[in-house]
């Protein structure tokens, strides 16, 4: 605990220092680099007020103890013991509060996502599960108030997804979500299989913080922009305008095509915003050490190919490998009652987190 409040010392001396440079003229004048000092300021505000509150609740507990060993009043000693009684609790109540205020927030933790769910091994069956998982997400979201949107699709004739990418939007979807990324494992007996064997099928899940031009700045120069005629179900603008739209960002080879929407400017717009998501994940993943080092948690290393999860249906289970929890109500997990997986990922990366803060392995600026 004398690591973390040390740490917690220097933290509110950083705080004063921003509240200075807020008064500063120079830094008023140029308006981007005063918002990006109050953003972090205002981040800090809540756990500065907390450490004062702690220093004070320290101060008054140590104010009765000498009391109390000091006076002869007996008015005064059952005063302070009184007291005691109170603050002693309240100073425990606010440690546990600064721990959970002092956890490091990952900065995409407010953004919206892009997901892509792909059939993996299995066939059929695997592009069935990932319309199992499309599903299970779409509900879990309406359950969160958040906005879900199919924004790419290729179906395979059983039904099922080859491969879905999704934009989900609303309050903290990326803190939520981002432990999700990895592969998905679903063990049952397959409508087509007739001797009633158990199969196993994988689907992959990829979790991507939304980005805008501020995030990433994208050369026009590297994206080849191609046109052509829609095909499919979509109306009377199917094949009679071109308005479906692929981009390749030359330099990763990214490639993106979009055709589901009604003109040919939002299939660039969707287009785009997409591609921008994709190649700040590609860059981000190119440093593998700094990747793993920075993005590494608890609960995996988010890499797709982690298997992270497994669906038992004959026994009604699903498992979470990387926290070993097993919770046999498969059936609501499916539909989209999501609540006590999420909760436990994000309690077991709070604790880890919490670990490193206090072995000084983190800093908190």
């Amino acid at each position: 605990m004398d690591k973390i409040f040390d740490q917690l010392e220097g933290l509110v001396e950083h705080y004063e220092e921003l509240q200075e440079l807020m008064s500063d003229p120079e830094v008023i004048n140029d308006t981007q680099r005063y918002l990006k000092i109050s953003k972090e300021a205002a981040d800090l505000s809540a756990i500065v007020t907390a450490f004062h509150q702690y220093q004070q609740l320290k101060n008054d507990i140590a104010d009765n103890k000498e009391l109390l060993s000091d006076s002869n009043d007996a008015d005064l000693i059952d005063l302070a013991k009184e007291e005691l009684e109170q603050l002693e609790p309240q100073l425990a109540q606010v440690e546990q509060q600064i721990k959970v205020l002092m956890i490091p927030k990952d900065p995409n933790d407010d953004k919206n996502i892009i997901m892509e769910i792909r059939g993996a091994a299995g066939g059929d069956e695997a592009s069935l599960f990932a319309g199992n998982l499309l599903n299970m997400y779409e509900r879990y979201a309406d359950s969160q108030g958040w906005h879900f949107e199919i924004i790419d699709e290729t179906k395979t004739e059983v039904g099922g997804f080859k491969e879905v990418a999704v934009m989900i939007s609303g309050s903290n979807v990326y803190s939520k979500l981002k432990f999700e990324n990895g592969a998905h494992r679903v063990q049952r007996i397959p409508s087509t299989e007739s001797a009633g064997r158990v199969h196993t099928s994988t689907a992959t899940v990829a979790v991507m913080p939304e980005y805008d031009e501020v995030d990433l700045e994208l050369d026009p120069k590297d994206i080849r922009v191609d046109v052509y005629r829609a095909s499919g179900a979509g109306g009377q603008h199917i094949n009679k305008t071109s308005s479906a739209v692929r981009m390749t960002h030359l330099p990763t080879g990214i490639v993106v095509a979009m055709q589901d929407q009604r003109s040919q400017q939002q299939n660039r717009e969707k287009a785009m915003q997409i591609l921008r998501t994709r190649v700040y994940d590609y860059y981000e993943s190119q440093n593998q050490s700094e990747y793993d080092a920075e993005r590494k948690s608890a609960v995996g290393t988010g890499d797709r190919s982690e298997r992270i999860r497994t669906y038992n249906y004959p026994q009604n289970r699903v498992t979470d490998h990387r926290i070993g929890l097993s919770i046999n109500q498969l059936d609501r997990i499916i539909s989209g009652q999501l609540d006590e997986i999420i909760d436990a990922l994000i309690l077991s990366d709070q604790t880890a987190k919490l670990e490193q803060i206090q072995n000084g392995e983190t800093k908190l600026y």
